[in-house]
């Protein structure tokens, strides 16, 4: 099951994020920091978990970004976090379309996000240098364009990914 985040789900949430990314190559070790700045900031526009019984088992972020200094209906997805001991289950693939789900319905212009472009692509995200994160185009670095043209400059996140 799916469902938004409630109040005192914050701490199982960090804890999963710090479990996934324990295991996942290319982490900071900031993901779970990173949550729970967002929620503080109040820029944590969209927070799901993955219920199985009463364990969350999944979690999935969306939060604002901007485009050449301006925000624009352009959310970040991520991070994404599925329990290792469930991952390749459809959980994490159930969270990205419930998000791009509500991003639709919410009129988003597009959705950014830093992954695995072999996954990410069957949602129809696609990298395009036009668009860029830190100094280099990266074929990591993806949109998916829902509303209007397809975004071009530099995308900047909120101050809270600075955390940990």
């Amino acid at each position: 099951m799916i469902r938004d985040e409630r109040a005192g789900d914050a701490p199982a949430i960090a804890a999963l994020i710090t479990r996934a990314f324990a295991v996942a190559e290319h982490a900071s070790g900031t993901e779970a920091a990173i949550v729970d700045a967002l929620r503080a900031a109040g820029a944590l526009s969209l927070s799901l978990v993955a219920v199985q019984g009463d364990a969350i088992v999944g979690h999935v972020a969306l939060s604002p970004v901007g485009i050449d200094g301006v925000e624009g209906g352009w959310f970040g997805l991520g991070p994404l976090s599925v329990d290792p001991a469930r991952q390749r289950r459809g959980i994490g693939a159930g969270l990205v379309e419930a998000a791009i789900a509500w991003l639709r319905a919410s009129g988003a212009a597009g959705c950014v996000l830093l992954g695995d472009p072999a996954y990410y692509r069957r949602f129809g995200f696609v990298s395009d240098p036009m668009l860029r994160y830190g100094d280099e185009a990266s074929p990591y670095f993806q949109y998916l364009s829902l509303a209007g043209p397809a975004a071009r400059g530099q995308v900047t996140y909120h101050p809270a990914f600075d955390a940990g």
